[in-house]
Order: structure tokens, then sequence, then C-alpha cells
């Protein structure tokens, strides 16, 4: 990792007037990225923000944490992206008051090769959130850990992005590679886009390893890393299971008091009554 990688990506953040949209991505896979993306977009429901979480990888992994069974959808973000179909279509009303979800399921994975040929074929997520910006504070994209066209749909879309990285050995590995796509899509694409918090995810206390890695992230990247640490658990990695978040599921764990602290941190205070 380079300075000049970090230094070419803006990160003074942008006022939309409209709902804050967030990509959370990460070009590694099992690095945490889902369940930020489902576990914070819960934590900011419950202290009153209003969440739509789009499901953009087509495991479906956001989906399924949240209750939804990708198998018995009729429509996802597939048909969003491939069909026309309006986003409000598709839209699921979570169990968490305030949090709703845009799903997706295994047909997602042909729309990397399908969206080719497509007409603005990098511009059609945009297209569609476009007409539910003002029903939302705040949207979290739950990106592929890719960067192929449903990512860049994903960063043409949002106005910031969220990377969590893991406290374990080669947490850096790719990113430098991430934010120059970040750099590109803002250039070519997307002038509003600018990385804006980057979370540390699966902590373990117990390891040096992980105060090193921590320690290694902030000095890279400063104030964007978020004051809020996330810890290893095992809750956390129960909650998907059962198809709910972590303050759902067990709303006193450690897992849960981190994601409510990290919410008021990304999303603000609490906007409940």
């Amino acid at each position: 990792m380079t300075e000049t990688a970090v230094s070419d990506v803006k990160t003074d953040p942008v006022d939309s007037g409209q709902a804050r949209l967030i990509a959370v991505a990460n070009q590694k896979g099992g690095v945490g990225k889902t369940t930020t993306a489902v576990n914070l977009a819960a934590a900011a429901a419950e202290i009153g923000h209003r969440v739509l979480v789009v499901d953009l990888d087509p495991q479906g992994n956001a989906s399924t944490g949240l209750g939804i069974n990708p198998r018995t959808l009729d429509k996802s973000m597939y048909d969003v992206l491939l069909h026309d179909v309006a986003l409000d279509e598709v839209i699921e009303a979570a169990a968490v008051r305030n949090l709703f979800l845009a799903p997706a399921n295994l047909d997602l994975a042909g729309a990397e090769i399908e969206l080719v040929p497509a007409f603005s074929r990098e511009m059609r997520l945009k297209g569609a959130l476009s007409h539910v910006m003002s029903d939302y504070d705040l949207i979290l994209i739950d990106c592929p850990p890719s960067l192929g066209l449903l990512t860049v749909n994903a960063l043409a879309a949002a106005n910031e992005v969220l990377v969590p990285i893991q406290c374990e050995y080669y947490a850096l590995e790719g990113l430098g590679q991430l934010l120059r796509n970040v750099d590109l899509v803002k250039k070519n694409l997307n002038p509003e886009l600018h990385l804006s918090k980057i979370v540390l995810v699966m902590y373990d206390a117990r390891t040096n390893l992980a105060s090193q890695v921590a320690a290694e992230v902030r000095e890279h990247f400063g104030e964007l890393v978020c004051s809020t640490v996330i810890p290893r658990t095992v809750r956390l990695s129960e909650a998907p299971s059962f198809g709910q978040p972590i303050t759902v599921f067990d709303g006193a764990s450690r897992g849960a008091v981190a994601y409510r602290d990290l919410a008021v941190e990304v999303a603000g205070e609490s906007k409940a009554p």
C-alpha cells in the first residue's frame, strides 16, 4: 500500500441533500463485509434511521441474514438491473422496524455477463435508486467480493464507500486496487464518490496480530478509520443462520453493542422519537 494510492481518493464528504448512499465494499471474501452491512443497517434502523439494504451479492447472504429466503423470491435485484423492474417492487420489509431490503439470489450471478451489452450498463443501479432516494435516510449496498460490473454499478450509484478490514494477516492485501477502482469510477462515472469510512472487524483482543493490524491501518488512513472496532465473536457468526441481525439475535452481546456504537458513528445520533 502506497501513500499515493490513498491520496488519489477524495475523502471529504459530500452533502447530497437526500439519502446517504454507502457502498460496503472489499474485493476480498470472508472479511465481514455482509456482516457489517446487515448489522450496521439494523443498528441504524433501531435508533430511528430509515434504512434500505441493497443486496448486490449473488450469494444473497445479506438477504438470508435478514430473514429472506432467496429461493422463494418472485423478483430480485437481478430483475431490477436486467429487466427494468422498479426497485420498490422488490423491496421487502425486514423484521426490524425502519429496516428494508432489496434482496438478491443466484440469478444475479449471470448479471455480470448479461450487463456487458446493456445500455448504460454501469448506471443501471443508479437509475433504479433515483426513484427511492427520498424514502430513506441511509442506503447500504452490499457489494460482491469482486471488482466486476456489479461492484462498478454500486460505486457509480453511491456517494460513499465504507470498507471493512479484518484484523488479520494480509488485511491490506488488494485494498490498493479497490481504492484505484474507486478513483477510476470517481473520475469517469461518479464525481461525488469518496472513501468515507474504514471499519476494523474480526478484532481478537487476545492476539498481538490484531493490535498490530489495527495500528497499521490507523497509520495509513488516520481519521477515516472508525474508532469503533468490531470484535470477533461466536454470536456474530451464529446470527445469520437464524436470519437475524445481531441486535435482534443477542442484543446484549459484545457484537450488538459494537454495531450500535458504529451506527452512531456512521449514521449519526438517534432519530427515534
